[in-house]
Order: structure tokens, then sequence, then C-alpha cells
């Protein structure tokens, strides 16, 4: 097969101000499979410039994170390559050399302003109902920048940019989006607006992947782009998250959280990277459930969507049952003995191999299994049940009924040879024609309550598959009793 030119180049690059989000990594998603659909790079960049808002361990986070997923990146901070490094907090000199450059130009000075100043000036604008212009109070002569004081743009000419989004079209913004803009603030490092822009120069990034907030700063970027004389990326902008209800983005009262907190929960990493394409991106067809090389083979940017994407737990948790399916049947049941190790509980042997698919088809992440053992419901496997006679009885039958039934099952079982219980079809065929003669709750109900002491539980005849003849017909004997 022909190998595919490396012209595409992408990058994920968020700040380091606490956990990482969905959509932060359905953006990084986005630029990987873009990168990873046309044989080209993808970055990883770490904006730190906000320093009073980092939080520690939050560039551990991230990377942990999408490698959780296998988002894999090209060149990054761990990653060495042609641009290193990868942290913008190591690269102020770079920063420092552009901003030279349009300084050169006349397209840079040193803000003489104070703090209160500015302020002022924002109040008047507001006084006289009209928005806050910087470039309103630019100084008649631009003050020289000794790097003490912040760096702003100067903005040479008032027009209206129009450029094209491969999501959204063709796009356009007047005058009043431009501005005088902070490039370097008075701490030395760069603002955003300014940091990603030589960051995207240097790296050569073909495509910026990134959310609806962006795209009323546009203007001003290109504005930067036109003053250095570069001509700038294309730009990929995602539809937002919503909520589960639909009507504003997912936020914390919806439910956002801790990316890893999905890990923690017992999701798969090949779900959260199906589940997060699918939130604004259609292939087509019906098909839901895909591998991430078939998401590479699949995407395509005429196919991402502009309408917001709503979230669905139920959604997630169906998708990932269907993914946990995939796995063979000895992935899924180590899973789950580990799983219920960590939680004191050892499996073992023929008890292993019965209850594990038993515990399979009750749950849609691995989690569950932790829910399953706070709640007690996985006890009666390992206990005998203890439970009031009355709950025995199935609606408005009596204790006599429950015990006529309870003592003809006994009978049953007893006389049945050990092959009989290999399979719980078996076990059914021995119970089954009764239980429809005499009226299935009537039977099915106190045998039920009798072996797990649960209203709700895995059916009578699992239950005896798992239990065994022996464990089974002791606990039968002990509900008769209570019924004497």
């Amino acid at each position: 097969m022909k190998e595919k030119p490396q012209n595409i180049t992408t990058r994920f690059a968020p700040s380091p101000t606490g956990f990482l989000h969905v959509g932060g990594v359905r953006t990084a998603l986005y630029a990987w499979l873009l990168a990873r659909k046309n044989n080209g790079k993808f970055i990883l960049r770490i904006e730190d410039t906000d320093k009073a808002r980092e939080v520690e361990g939050s560039i551990e986070h991230i990377q942990k994170s999408l490698k959780w997923v296998g988002l894999n990146w090209d060149e990054g901070p761990d990653a060495p390559g042609p641009h290193d490094p990868y942290i913008q907090s190591q690269r102020l000199h770079l920063y420092k050399k552009f901003a030279e450059k349009l300084i050169a130009k006349g397209l840079a000075y040193a803000d003489p302003y104070t703090e209160e100043e500015i302020e002022k000036f924002r109040k008047q604008a507001e006084a006289d109902k009209k928005p806050f212009l910087y470039r309103e109070h630019r100084p008649e002569t631009l003050p020289e920048w000794d790097g003490h004081q912040p760096l702003r743009f100067k903005v040479s000419e008032l027009k209206t940019y129009t450029w094209t989004d491969l999501v959204w079209g063709e796009l356009s913004a007047g005058p009043e989006a431009l501005d005088d803009f902070i490039l370097i603030k008075s701490d030395g490092y760069p603002t955003y607006n300014f940091a990603h822009i030589v960051d995207d120069i240097d790296m050569g990034v073909t495509h910026v992947v990134r959310g609806q907030e962006f795209i009323s700063s546009t203007p001003k970027f290109l504005s930067v782009y036109e003053a250095l004389g570069v001509q700038p990326p294309h730009f990929v902008t995602t539809p937002p998250i919503m909520g589960a209800d639909g009507k504003r983005k997912l936020g914390k009262r919806d439910g956002a959280k801790d990316f890893m907190d999905y890990e923690k929960e017992g999701y798969l990493p090949d779900t959260m990277i199906n589940f997060l394409a699918f939130l604004g991106f259609n292939p087509g067809g019906e098909k839901e459930i895909f591998t991430r090389e078939e998401l590479i083979e699949a995407f395509d940017l005429n196919k991402v969507q502009r309408s917001g994407a709503q979230w669905s737990d139920d959604k997630l948790d169906w998708m990932n049952k269907e993914h946990m399916k995939m796995l063979s049947e000895k992935e899924r049941n180590e899973k789950i003995v580990e799983r219920l190790k960590i939680l004191g509980i050892d499996l073992e042997g023929v008890m292993s191999e019965k209850l594990c698919p038993i515990i399979f088809d009750r749950i849609s992440k691995w989690g569950d299994i932790d829910t399953f053992v706070a709640e007690g419901e996985l006890d009666y496997f390992f206990n005998a049940p203890e439970y009031e006679k009355e709950k025995l009885i199935w609606k408005d039958s009596n204790l006599a009924e429950a015990k006529k039934h309870l003592e003809y099952v006994t009978e049953i079982l007893e006389k049945s040879s050990d092959k009989n219980f290999d399979s719980v079809e078996k076990i059914k065929t021995l119970i089954f024609d009764y239980a429809t003669l005499q009226g299935r709750g009537n039977v099915l109900w106190p045998l039920r309550v009798a072996l797990s002491g649960k209203e709700k539980s895995p059916d009578p005849f699992t239950l005896i598959y798992i239990l065994g003849k022996m464990e089974t017909l002791a606990r039968a004997e002990k509900a008769i009793k209570k019924l004497d």
C-alpha cells in the first residue's frame, strides 16, 4: 500500500490549571485522529504561562490521562523532538525573539499605564455604554519596551477579517474585534494570545483543533500572523459537549469530572475513545461500535457537526458493555477476579468459572462490581442468607404453599444425579415444568429467597448451578424449617 505523505501536524496544548475533563480529551482526540488519518504528526504542548492559576501535578495528570486512552504523541515534554522544549515556561527566549520582530516593525510597544489607569478607562467606557477598547487610549508616542512593563500589540489596520473554518465554513468579524492586546506580561511570561501563535509557527502546526470559544478571538490571531508575515494554519472548530438535558455546556453541575475518574469507575480506554469521537462526529450508517483503527480510517472533518453533542451516561454504559463483550472470556474473568481480590474476595477454581460469567452479565463497567460488593449483592454466594420466613411467600400464596413447593423441589434435586448440575439448562429442566404447572412465582419465588435472601438476584436455576447441589439442598432445608 502506498504510504500517505506526512503533511499534517496537529497539537493538543492544555493549560495545567486543574484536572483534564472530557471536553479537553475530545479536542485532543480529534487532533490525534486527524494526524493519524493522514500519517501526520501529533504534538503535546503544555501552555503553563499563567503561573497564578497553575495546579501542582496537573502536567503529570494530563500526560497520564492521554496515555490511559492511548493518545500517544510524537513530540512532547517526554518525547524529545526538533522543537524542544514543549513546555511554554521553558520557551521564553523564543517569545522575546518574536516580540522583537514586532517591535522592529513598529507593531509592539510598552504599555505605559498602571492597572488603576486602565480600570478608569474601562469604567468610563461602561458609563458611556460602549465596549472598552485599549486602542482608543493608545499613547501618541509609543514607549520603548525594556522587559519590565507589559508589551502590547499594535493593531496596524482596522479591517474585516474573513477566514475558512474546516467545520464551520466561512466566518468573518469586523474591526470591532480588534484591539491592542498584551503580548508579554510584566512578569516576563507571554499571554495565550501570543504564545500559542509563536509555538504553532515554530512547530509547523498545520491544523489547529479548538473549541468554539476561540472563534471570537480569531481576528486578533489573524492580525498577529499578518504582522509576522506568516500564513495562518487551518482552523478546526469542534462542537460543544452539552449536558444531559441538552440545554447548556457540560459542567460540574451536570457531572463533569476528572477524566481519570472514568478509569477508576472501570470504563475501558477504547470505550472512551469511541464515545468521545461520536460526541460531534458521525461517520454515517448505523454502526456505532468502532475500534480505534476503524475510527482513524473513518475520521473525516466533513462529518464533524456544528451543533452541540449531548452527553449521556446511559449511552456511555451501553457502549462500554459492547466493548467489554469484545474481550475474550479469559480476559473478562481475569479482570473480575482481580477486581474482587482488591475488594477482599478471592475467587478460585470452579466458583470462579461459574460466578464470573454471572457477574459479567450484570455489569456495564468494572466499577459496578464495587457497588455489588458494597451493597452485599454477592454475599449470598459465599454465606447462607438470613431473612424472615414471610419473605418466602409469593404474593397471595401462604406459608403452607411455599413449604410444599420447596419440599417438592428439594426432593427432585436430591434424587438427581450430579450430572444434572453441570449446566443452568439441565437444572432448569428438572424444575421448570413443575413451576409452570403450579405457577412460576409460587415455586420459583420461595426458591430464590431460600438461596439468596434477595427479591432481586440471578434466577434460581443459575443460583443452584453456582452454589452446587449440596449447598443448595442445605439452604432449601433451612427455609423449610423456617416454614414449620
